[in-house]
């Protein structure tokens, strides 16, 4: 077992909430899945978000959970998690040393062509500005789809609201460590070394 801690999201001694997104690798089994979240339960932890899809390897899956925790619950928590036999590993997301992404679906109202209201091309205009996609078109309404930052999502569902959301649905946080680019630029330095030479 072993745990990677990217660095701490909380500033020393505030004791305030924080969400905290924690990857956790386990074995994937039956009730492994009902096993960590009963542990985040007993210990009183309110869970944000909640995402489960096996890695690489199909004898693991990855658990990413988005979860209100307090600076001095963190170490505790995840002393608790590798109590647990089936995990393998956790690591600790922060903002700045991470990639988090999550996926999310909404139906918005909007009037049919010379119909009163807001149009189609209203909601059009502002799901191209965001990158997203139209994935279904009704009468009344249309169903778009979105993914990026979970605070671009939030942007984007409040923009939306004055049309009218019928129906959302948000996939939870996904996250994995930012990749190391030390070596490159090594190699970038050298390079540039032997061409100074020449």
């Amino acid at each position: 077992m072993s745990l990677s801690n990217t660095g701490s999201a909380w500033t020393s001694g505030s004791g305030r909430l924080h969400h905290q997104t924690i990857s956790i690798i386990v074995e994937n089994r039956a009730g492994v899945l009902a096993r960590v979240s009963t542990l985040f339960a007993r210990r009183g932890f309110n869970i944000i978000s909640l995402a489960v899809a096996p890695t690489d390897d199909e004898a693991f899956s990855r658990i990413t959970i988005v979860v209100d925790l307090e600076e001095t619950s963190v170490e505790q928590l995840t002393k608790q998690l590798f109590k647990l036999v089936n995990v393998v590993k956790i690591t600790e997301m922060t903002p700045g040393e991470s990639i988090e992404r999550e996926l999310a679906l909404l139906s918005v109202r909007c009037s049919a062509p010379g119909a009163p209201g807001p149009s189609r091309g209203e909601v059009s205009d502002l799901v191209r500005i965001f990158g997203g996609t139209i994935v279904d078109v009704g009468q009344e309404a249309l169903t778009v789809m979105l993914a990026g930052q979970p605070s671009m999502l939030d942007d984007f569902e409040e923009l939306l609201r004055p049309y009218g959301i019928i129906d959302i649905q948000r996939t939870g946080r996904v996250a994995l460590p930012k990749l190391e680019r030390s070596t490159s630029r090594r190699a970038h330095r050298t390079a540039s070394e032997q061409t100074e030479r020449q």
